[in-house]
């Protein structure tokens, strides 16, 4: 007993390290594709686009879900192409992870910058055609996606939409120029330097705290309706079922965890 317990803890650690290894890796090649444009630009010739229209991703139906299609930078530089649009665009997208082989992931608006609702519907509607696809709203599609995409879509949609609000510079007025990997803004006139805001803004939020994975837990786990968690005392409670914050606190919980690693 004491042998196949032994074997079953060497087993877990060593795969825990494995977990850990994979994950420093592609943070690592994440933090030099976000600082080096040039490593960056090179990662986008292997890499692959998630392409959406207005902050809504292109999604294609197969059965009783939604699927992600990636798109190499081939395919894409030849559907710009088709629709008249200058693969200069294709340096408006961001970064927004990668695989566990490197491959990069990235994720393009191609509607955000249209001159007109009109010409962006009629747009839509082309690039819908020759995609084979629809755009559909993230809120309305999230609960027909796999995990997997349903949390990379969130990540790059939010991107999206933080670049598509700081354009300028709230100091000098001018544009600002995003870095290669999207990871950050610069005004050139000053130099100012915009990050995705992870800091709480209390205009947006009432208030913001730390909890820990048991508290999380321990609120997951509570059945009653979120109106009546409202009126009892708790240190926190959850969103809705149906909310998309529910669903990524969920997913956060229910990721396997490494409690012991080898030394």
């Amino acid at each position: 007993m004491s042998l196949f317990c032994g074997t079953a803890c060497r087993t877990k650690s060593f795969l825990c390290y494995r977990l850990l290894s994979t994950f420093v890796t592609k943070t690592r090649y994440l933090f030099e594709l976000k600082e080096d444009d040039d490593a960056c630009k090179k990662a986008q010739q292997t890499g692959a686009f998630y392409l959406f229209h207005s902050l809504a991703p292109l999604l294609q139906k197969s059965e009783h879900q939604y699927l992600a299609p990636k798109h190499s930078l081939l395919e894409l530089e030849r559907l710009l192409g088709k629709l008249g649009q200058d693969t200069q665009r294709i340096e408006d997208s961001v970064l927004i992870g990668c695989s566990e082989q490197q491959e990069a992931w990235f994720a393009l608006d191609l509607g955000l910058n249209s001159s007109s609702s009109i010409n962006a519907s009629l747009q839509k509607s082309e690039m819908e055609k020759e995609l084979k696809g629809s755009f559909i709203e993230l809120r309305k599609a999230l609960f027909q996606l796999n995990v997997k995409d349903a949390s990379l879509l969130s990540t790059a949609q939010a991107l999206l939409h933080w670049h598509g609000v700081h354009q300028f510079c709230s100091r000098s007025g001018q544009p600002t120029k995003k870095n290669m990997a999207g990871s950050k803004r610069v005004c050139p006139s000053n130099e100012i330097i915009y990050y995705p805001q992870i800091q709480v803004n209390l205009r947006e939020l009432e208030a913001a705290a730390w909890f820990s994975y048991d508290e999380v837990a321990t609120a997951l786990r509570r059945n009653k309706p979120y109106t009546q968690q409202q009126s009892e005392a708790f240190a926190f409670w959850l969103p809705p079922k149906l909310a998309i914050a529910h669903q990524l606190i969920k997913e956060w919980v229910e990721k396997p965890t490494c409690s012991t690693l080898p030394v």
